[in-house]
C-alpha cells in the first residue's frame, strides 16, 4: 500500500438503482455486492466529495461548507476519506473519480480557528440550537464549553447509509493515532472535549435509531446531549420517518474507551 492508504476492509454494500425522471420505465433493482474500501488522506481532489458529505451534518445550516472543506484538507494528516479500493494494488487513483468519497472521519480543530468565519458560524449555530432545543442545564454546559478557551474538536463521522458500521473502528482508530501524533507537535490538538453531530431517525412511535450504529456508543458515553428535527420524509407507504440531529458533548479522555467499545460492537 502507498503511504496515502490506510485501513482497508471488504464490506457488503446494497446498491439501490431507482428509476429516474428521464427514464421512468427503468425498473428498481436492489442488489448486494462486496466492495473493498480503504481510508485515504484528504486531498484537494476530494474537495467536492467531502463537501457533499458535510451537507449531512449541517443540513440547511447557515455555515460555509466550502471553507470547512478547505480547512479539513489543509490540516494534512488528520482524518480519512473512505474510498473504494482499486482492484489492482499498484493502480494509481484517477482524479476523475475524486467525487467517489464514500465516507469521512476526521476532526475540525475549533479552538485554534475561533476567529475563522465558518468556525464562528458553527459555534453560533450550536449555541442557537442548544438554546432552543436543550434543557436549561444542557444549554448551560454547551454554552460554557463553546465560550471557554478549552481545546475543542468537532468530530466528523459521516458515510453513505448503505456502508456498514464495521468500517468505523479502523477509521476512528486511525484518527485517534493521528491526533496523538499531532498533539506532540501542536498542543492545540490535545483536545479536552469533542462535539459530535449524529443523524438519527424516529418513527411514528418516537423510537429512534442511529444512522451510524456505532454512534449510539458515543451517545451512551456523552456528558450531555440534545436533539432537534431537521427534516421529514416518507419511507414507504406504512410509516413516517423523521430525521433528527443529535448533538453530543464528549470528554476527550473517553475517546479511546469508546473506540474499544465500537471495535467490540462491530465484531459481534
Amino acid at each position: 500500500m502507498g503511504k496515502n492508504k490506510k485501513a482497508k476492509i471488504e464490506e457488503p454494500v446494497e446498491s439501490d438503482h431507482s428509476s429516474s425522471e428521464e427514464d421512468e420505465s427503468m425498473e428498481v433493482v436492489n442488489e448486494e455486492f462486496n466492495a473493498m474500501f480503504e481510508g485515504r488522506n484528504l486531498e484537494e481532489f476530494d474537495y467536492h466529495g467531502i463537501k457533499q458529505l458535510l451537507l449531512q451534518a449541517f443540513a440547511k445550516a447557515p455555515i460555509d461548507l466550502s471553507q470547512i472543506t478547505d480547512m479539513l484538507i489543509n490540516q494534512q494528516g488528520i482524518g480519512s476519506v473512505l474510498k473504494q479500493a482499486p482492484e489492482d494494488e499498484d493502480e494509481e487513483e484517477d482524479p476523475d473519480d475524486a467525487n467517489d468519497v464514500y465516507g469521512l472521519t476526521t476532526v475540525l480543530n475549533l479552538s485554534s480557528h475561533r476567529e475563522t468565519p465558518c468556525v464562528v458560524q458553527i459555534i453560533d449555530y450550536l449555541k442557537k440550537k442548544a438554546k432552543t432545543h436543550a434543557s436549561e442545564a444542557t444549554f448551560n454546559t454547551f454554552n460554557n464549553v463553546l465560550n471557554k478557551n478549552e481545546k475543542l474538536g468537532l468530530l466528523i463521522n459521516i458515510r453513505f447509509v448503505n456502508i456498514p458500521s464495521t468500517i468505523a473502528a479502523p477509521m476512528l482508530s486511525s484518527l485517534q493515532d493521528e491526533i496523538n501524533r499531532r498533539k506532540k507537535k501542536d498542543p492545540t490538538y490535545n483536545f479536552q472535549k469533542f462535539i459530535l453531530i449524529c443523524k438519527i431517525y424516529k418513527d411514528k412511535k418516537g423510537e429512534s435509531s442511529f444512522v451510524n450504529e456505532e454512534e449510539m456508543l458515543f451517545s451512551a458515553n456523552a456528558e450531555c446531549n440534545f436533539e432537534f428535527q431537521v427534516a421529514k420524509d416518507n419511507s414507504g407507504d406504512e410509516e413516517n420517518i423523521s430525521s433528527f440531529q443529535k448533538v453530543l458533548l464528549i470528554s476527550a479522555d473517553k475517546l479511546s474507551d469508546i473506540i474499544t467499545q465500537i471495535t467490540t460492537f462491530v465484531q459481534t
